[in-house]
């Protein structure tokens, strides 16, 4: 056995008696694979301060408004790889829920517009949200939120009104919604933070697929944090934080003449909820 492996074993039983079993696990993996990481890489003094560097400065670069560790955890594809691996089994696919989301968003008339005219081409999203056994779910809830056609959320913008492109909508006893918004475009994940820095080390764009944002939810239900993207968008195979999955892909079809008037474009999507697989970690406690 090496000196490195016996300091993995001490630290290990450094931590065996962390109580909650979870945690345990969850500890316990995290410094095998730490350690092995940096005995992989042959991690040197230098690189390591440099990495706790990075660290700080992504922690000094959030704000109430940007949270650029979940940046940093889209741009790695981690937040990919757990909201997927979390998935309810036969619903809808999940993705990321971005750096940019904001909680209180109003509630919002079923059919009502979310953004103003200035943002882009008027667009009508309408569909169901049922249970995996096909079953309509009423009351749920469709948090929905998008950038302008300038890229930016309201956030980013100071000339946005407050909550612009934001809204809560509730599904009726068919689980029917409807809301209006304005056909989405790919933006720029920001860049002028350590994310940023890492990108362009990195040789990678920053640019997303155009999408609308969704998290859909239910009593007695997983939620699911999920898009809507557009077809024709020049970005699904590449998209910076790797958020396209090729179930959420929609066509944003021209309005005809059974459509709304005060529509250019429209799309159908449904939400499939599933049952809850598994408790969270506070709930072993």
């Amino acid at each position: 056995m090496t000196a490195d492996s016996e300091l993995t074993d001490e630290v290990l039983r450094a931590y065996a008696g962390t109580p909650d079993p979870r945690l345990r696990e969850l500890l316990a993996a995290l410094i095998r694979h730490l350690h092995s990481f940096a005995a992989e890489t042959g991690l040197t003094t230098g690189e390591w301060m440099a990495g706790l560097e990075f660290l700080t400065a992504v922690g000094q670069k959030c704000d109430p408004e940007r949270q650029e560790f979940i940046l940093l955890s889209d741009v790695l594809g981690l937040s990919s790889l757990v909201e997927g691996q979390n998935a309810a089994e036969g619903a809808t696919e999940p993705t990321v829920l971005g750096p940019f989301y904001r909680p209180g968003a109003p509630h919002r008339a079923m059919g009502q517009h979310i953004g103003r005219s200035a943002d882009g081409a008027a667009t009508l999203i309408r569909g169901r949200v049922t249970g995996t056994d096909g079953e309509p779910v009423e009351a749920a809830t469709l948090d929905v939120w998008q950038c302008a056609g300038n890229g930016c959320y309201d956030i980013q913008d100071p000339d946005q009104p407050e909550f612009n492109l934001r809204g809560v909508f509730t599904t009726g006893a068919d689980g029917s919604f409807a809301f209006r918004t304005v056909r989405p475009v790919s933006y720029p994940v920001p860049v002028d933070g350590p994310v940023g820095d890492l990108l362009r080390a990195s040789g990678r764009h920053n640019w997303r697929a155009a999408h609308v944002h969704a998290i859909v939810s239910a009593p007695g239900y997983q939620p699911v944090t999920t898009h809507i993207f557009d077809a024709e968008n020049e970005y699904l195979d590449s998209d910076a934080v790797f958020g396209v999955r090729d179930s959420l892909i929609r066509t944003f079809r021209p309005a005809g003449q059974a459509d709304p008037a005060d529509v250019r474009y429209v799309t159908d999507v449904d939400f499939v909820l599933g049952r809850p697989q598994r408790a969270p970690l506070a709930d072993s406690q």
